[in-house]
């Protein structure tokens, strides 16, 4: 993987990148979430460690950003066990919270955990859009068989005239709902 990490302490980020070199990941090092974010955009990370306090944009900061434009799994990184930190990480759509200092099997199951969690994530995502469009979809063919229905048809016999519509049109259900609903208004 190609992993970006973003902590203002020099032998921090020496530390991880030497353990990720070691575990087989090609590693992007960054002083600030500002940097980071900026070599996020340009290099294209499959995941990030984020110091939690950093100067300039700080790592509650940066995941937000990149939970908004370029979604990713994120690790929040953190010397700190501080609760409302916790907290407003939690808030957040990070993947993995670690302590430091980390030891390389805890640095790899966490980034198993997150990388999983992500493509699981996404994975929801996309079928929930499809699930929406479909609602919308069937509103519409609802609609068309409403308009129909006005018109004297049963709901049975409105929903084959969608159907035929389509099949002799060579187009969609929804396509031909939204024909009807135009002929109808």
């Amino acid at each position: 993987m190609r992993i970006l990490i973003a902590d203002d302490e020099a032998i921090i980020r020496m530390g991880l990148k030497k353990m990720l070199g070691d575990l087989g990941h090609e590693v992007l090092t960054a002083v600030n979430g500002r940097e980071a974010l900026k070599m996020a955009e340009r290099y294209q990370p499959d995941l990030a460690i984020l110091d939690i306090k950093m100067p300039y944009t700080d790592g509650l900061q940066a995941a937000q950003t990149l939970e908004r434009k370029q979604p990713m799994p994120v690790l929040i990184l953190t010397a700190f066990s501080e609760q409302e930190l916790i907290e407003k990480a939690s808030d957040l759509s990070i993947h993995g919270y670690l302590l430091k200092p980390v030891k390389p099997e805890e640095l790899a199951a966490a980034i198993a955990v997150a990388s999983k969690r992500f493509a699981e994530s996404q994975a929801l995502e996309i079928e929930n859009s499809r699930l929406e469009q479909k609602m919308k979809d069937r509103k519409i063919i609802e609609r068309a068989k409403g308009k129909l229905m006005q018109k004297g048809l049963t709901e049975e016999e409105a929903y084959r005239y969608v159907q035929n519509q389509a099949r002799s049109n060579r187009m969609s259900l929804l396509e031909a709902a939204e024909i009807i609903i135009k002929w109808a208004e």
